[in-house]
């Protein structure tokens, strides 16, 4: 509980002295950022990734929920002084300014997979900058909002989508591809974030897609989530879900 300044260290995994080497997460994780995040989008992520980190602002909203984060981690310049005293025992403060927050978790806390929730929403800069870092790093992650969800498409993928699901494909460099079920195909579109984007397509029917180059942002609603982690093979098998 809030102001209890204990943590759920989570055993081994917990990296409270980064002079210690950084040892991989075991469990599927959810990063916190500073922007708004409901208690729905929330739950939702904890529910497929039940390990709960805060990234420096976002220990805010994880108090405000009243839950137990295993870490607090950043540069720390934007958390407030009362999640600063309730998770002092938590905090991992890497000062470092050449990375943003959400690179230092991603760095910091290796994972299988993570759900990051309160980076969609707020600044588009800091939204823009997650987006660069996954696509630099093709680190396992799926941004979650309130309207969308974003990952960086594998070069191959199937979804099974509901008929009419908004699909879209942001090119984050020169790609290509094909796809089935799709109302509008990409077979031979050159994509490039200068050229040619594919927002806003729908789905006839279950999506196969194959892509090159890129990278390329994959964007669904929401409430695709689990359909897509199911197709990046991000669902675990039998995680804990319950409330940390």
């Amino acid at each position: 509980m809030p102001g209890s300044g204990q943590f759920d260290d989570g055993g081994d995994e917990f990296l409270p002295d980064l002079k210690r080497p950084v040892s991989k997460v075991t469990s599927a994780q959810t990063l916190v950022g500073g922007a708004p995040v409901s208690r729905k989008v929330l739950d939702e992520a904890l529910t497929h990734a039940p390990r709960l980190i805060a990234v420096d602002g976002g220990a805010d909203t994880v108090l405000q929920a009243g839950m137990r984060p295993c870490a607090v981690v950043g540069d720390l310049d934007s958390i407030s002084e009362e999640a600063r005293a309730v998770f002092a025992d938590g905090l991992v403060h890497v000062p470092e300014q050449d990375s943003t927050d959400f690179a230092k978790a991603l760095r910091t806390y290796p994972a299988p997979f993570t759900i990051a929730v309160g980076f969609i929403g707020a600044r588009v800069d800091h939204f823009l900058a997650c987006l660069t870092e996954l696509a630099r790093n093709r680190a396992p992650c799926v941004l979650l909002g309130e309207e969308d969800c974003v990952c960086i498409a594998p070069l191959s993928i199937r979804l099974d989508l509901p008929v009419g699901t908004r699909l879209s494909l942001w090119p984050l460099g020169p790609a290509t591809g094909t796809g089935e079920g799709l109302e509008w195909p990409i077979d031979r579109v050159a994509f490039g974030p200068a050229s040619v984007t594919g927002t806003s397509n729908r789905t006839t029917g279950p999506v196969t897609l194959n892509l090159s180059g890129g990278p390329m942002a994959l964007i669904l609603p929401s409430d695709a989530l689990p359909a897509l982690l199911e197709s990046l093979e991000m669902t675990p098998r039998g995680a804990d879900t319950s409330p940390l």
